[in-house]
C-alpha cells in the first residue's frame, strides 16, 4: 500500500520528489518555475509572506495550494477556490475506439492552441514537459488532450483534460483519461486529479470511470 499522505500537500511533495528540478525553493515555500505551472505550496502557512513577495516579481498571478497563506501586508487578500482531489485505484476498463497518440514537440503548437482556447490560466509554455501528454486528432486537427502534471514518487496527477468545444459528446475525454490512467498504472504508480468542486459535469465523468473523492483541497489565488 502506497502512503497517500503526500497527496495532502501534492505540490510540495511533487517539488520535493520527482519535480525538484523545476522548483524555486524559498525555504518555507516551494513554487514551480513560472514556465511550468503557477502553483506553489508550503508546510507552514504562517511563513509565506516573504516568498509570496519574491515570487510576485516573476509571475503576476499564481496560487498557493493548501492552507490559507499569510500575505505580505501590501497585498490584497487571496481568493479561495475549492477543488476535489479524486483518485482511482484500479485500471479503467472503458473501451478505447479512437486512435490516441503520444504528443511530442511536433505537436506543440497544436497543443498550445487548444489549451489557450480552453485552459489558458494554468497551462504554461513548459507544462507539457512535466509528464506525458496524449491526444486525438480529427482531420489533422488536435481536438482532445489529456496529460500528466504533478508527480511524486508514487502518484501522478492527470491534468489538462481538454476537448475542443466543437468536438464534445464523442467520449474523447473518457478514452483519453482511461489511456492516461492505465499508462500511469503501468509505471506502478497511482493516478489522481483535481477538479473544481462546482464543476459537476467532469466530476460525474470521473466517478463513472472509477475515481473517488479523496479530499477537498484549497487553491489560494494571489494577484499583484
Amino acid at each position: 500500500m502506497k502512503n497517500e499522505s503526500v497527496l495532502d500537500n501534492p505540490v510540495w511533495y511533487a517539488l520535493t520528489e520527482q519535480h525538484d528540478a523545476h522548483c524555486i525553493d524559498y525555504g518555507a515555500v516551494k513554487f514551480y518555475k513560472p514556465d511550468f505551472t503557477p502553483f506553489g505550496a508550503t508546510q507552514n502557512p504562517e511563513e509565506t509572506a516573504s516568498a509570496i513577495e519574491q515570487h510576485s516579481k516573476l509571475l503576476k498571478d499564481f496560487f498557493i495550494v493548501g492552507n490559507k497563506p499569510t500575505m505580505p501586508t501590501s497585498f490584497n487578500p487571496p481568493i479561495k477556490y475549492v477543488g476535489l482531489q479524486m483518485i482511482v485505484y484500479h485500471k479503467i476498463k472503458y473501451p478505447i475506439t479512437e486512435t490516441i497518440i503520444k504528443l511530442n514537440e511536433a505537436h506543440y503548437q497544436d497543443l498550445i492552441a487548444l489549451t489557450k482556447l480552453v485552459y489558458p490560466e494554468f497551462f504554461k509554455a513548459k507544462t507539457n514537459t512535466l509528464g506525458r501528454y496524449y491526444g486525438i486528432y480529427k482531420n489533422e486537427k488536435l481536438v482532445a488532450i489529456t496529460g500528466e502534471r504533478m508527480q511524486t514518487n508514487n502518484f501522478i496527477e492527470i491534468s489538462a483534460v481538454i476537448t475542443h468545444p466543437d468536438f464534445l459528446g464523442h467520449g474523447y475525454a473518457k478514452q483519453l483519461i482511461t489511456h492516461t490512467a492505465n499508462k500511469i498504472f503501468e509505471k506502478n504508480k497511482i493516478p489522481f486529479l483535481h477538479v473544481d468542486e462546482t464543476n459537476l459535469g467532469p466530476i460525474n465523468l470521473y466517478k463513472k470511470l472509477g475515481f473517488v473523492t479523496r479530499r477537498k483541497i484549497e487553491y489560494w489565488k494571489i494577484s499583484c
